[in-house]
């Protein structure tokens, strides 16, 4: 901790700040998925086979994709990409909420819900390995994954009487406006707090 504290100074905060929010809006949004493929009419089966079997694949897929992005045109950049593109997917989810019930519709949501996942998350995982010192990698990583989960999870806890509010297509909106402060964040430490080897 005091190694990291001293590579980065009073720019330390801001980049725990970012660790602590980036996948807010994915985590939040995904505690209620399953839910809501089920309110909304899907089938057990349909939801197993394209959630958890060919959304599996997407996730890999994506993954590649944000690893040739932080490689092709540098961490921030697809950080940012990563964060943007997990937000809008959830806006997908507001429409799928609004929409008639449609196997292609629920495809083409998942699709693009797990690929976007599987870029932010490869994404992020590069820019959480530039973080931490050779001498303390292990603890360092370990520290900033479980930042990584705290707040997102204890927020996604309220999810469901969010949902009981408000509805799923609302729900699934203010999630995504939740990925803005992220967006800002990475804008703003790209330009002040550069990553230290």
């Amino acid at each position: 901790i005091i190694n990291f504290l001293t590579r980065y100074g009073k720019f330390a905060v801001l980049i725990l700040l970012l660790i602590s929010l980036y996948r807010i809006a994915d985590v939040v949004m995904g505690v209620m998925a399953n839910i809501f493929y089920l309110e909304k009419g899907y089938k057990i089966s349909e939801i197993a086979t394209f959630s958890k079997f060919f959304g599996v694949f997407a996730t890999i897929f994506g993954g590649f994709i944000g690893g040739y992005c932080s490689y092709r045109f540098g961490t921030m950049k697809a950080l940012f990409s990563g964060a943007l593109i997990a937000a809008l997917s959830n806006l997908l989810f507001a429409w799928l909420a609004v929409s008639p019930i449609s196997i292609d519709f629920l495809i083409a949501v998942i699709t693009a819900d797990n690929i976007s996942s599987g870029f932010a998350g490869a994404a992020f995982v590069i820019y959480l390995s530039g973080l931490t010192s050779v001498k303390f990698t292990a603890t360092q990583y370990a520290l900033f994954s479980s930042i990584m989960l705290f707040l997102p999870k204890l927020i996604a806890g309220y999810a469901g009487s969010w949902v009981d509010v408000m509805g799923y297509a609302y729900f699934f909106s203010l999630t995504a406006f939740l990925g803005i402060p992220v967006l800002l964040l990475i804008m703003w430490i790209g330009k002040v707090a550069p990553v230290k080897s």
